[in-house]
């Protein structure tokens, strides 16, 4: 779509060139979302890709993904074999409906930004403690848990200015057991519960919880909890109130799949532990 009431379009090659932020601007990367409807209140748009970070590396005891990759280039690099958490990587790209050419656009930081609440790479970042490098307008930078980016549908926590520069996932992450279960009102329709559930070497277990809620929800326990403890832990800790509401499934539908799911991925991770 035609954004007509852009009149600049900034396009830096280094961080000094990005200039102060205004009202009216936007930050750009693939711009899927961006260029989808009319965006009456922006004039200005910064385009990040010719800053030209590199996409993603196993660098040290880590996986850094800039924000600019796109999910075609994360799905398809090479992870080593002794990170077991791998398959998880394509099961979330693949999670995120789309056509070829949105997979060569969409970048992993515009889908964390735009914090809808199916979006896959915010999961699959809560999921495995991911650490977000955040610039600051004033030429620092500032870090940020995954699970603090998204505070609720199309809401996060970055201030005027901010840009969302890379996440980094743990090697502790990787080598977790993982099990993964999502499920769309359609064949090929928008994530209405998309649940990962992470088992460490020491037994603690992860359990995150997304799509659903209208924020990334992620329980953690030190071992193994009793298939009725994890029942009564989402019970006691999701009021019905954190439900998301929309087209694509009602709160309540959207409980019970949270609920199914958390009991699958349990059975699942308890048999691999036995």
């Amino acid at each position: 779509m035609d954004l007509n009431t852009i009149s600049e379009i900034a396009r830096p090659s280094q961080r000094d060139e990005i200039g102060a932020w205004m009202p009216g601007d936007a930050f750009l990367a693939g711009g899927t979302w961006l260029f989808s409807e009319p965006q009456l209140r922006l004039s200005r748009l910064i385009d990040l890709t010719g800053l030209a970070w590199p996409p993603v590396a196993a660098r040290g005891p880590a996986l850094h993904i800039s924000a600019t990759c796109t999910l075609a280039q994360l799905d398809a690099f090479p992870l080593p074999r002794t990170w077991l958490a791998a398959p998880l990587i394509n099961q979330c790209c693949r999670s995120l409906y789309g056509s070829f050419k949105i997979w060569n656009v969409a970048t992993v930081g515009g889908n964390i930004c735009m914090a809808l609440p199916a979006g896959p790479m915010i999961s699959l970042t809560t999921a495995l403690d991911g650490v977000c490098t955040i610039w600051t307008p004033n030429g620092a930078e500032r870090h940020a848990a995954a699970t603090d980016i998204v505070v609720g549908p199309q809401q996060n926590s970055l201030r005027p200015g901010e840009i969302l520069h890379s996440i980094v996932l743990p090697e502790e992450a990787l080598t977790r057991r993982t099990a993964f279960r999502q499920i769309s009102l359609t064949p090929h329709g928008r994530s209405a519960a998309l649940l990962i559930g992470t088992l460490s070497r020491d037994g603690a277990f992860g359990l995150t919880i997304t799509a659903s809620t209208r924020h990334p929800i992620k329980l953690s326990f030190p071992s193994m909890p009793p298939a009725r403890g994890l029942h009564d832990q989402i019970e006691a800790e999701l009021p019905s109130s954190i439900y998301y509401d929309d087209v694509h499934g009602a709160p309540a539908w959207r409980r019970q799949m949270t609920l199914r799911f958390a009991d699958e991925i349990h059975r699942e991770l308890s048999e691999r532990c036995a």
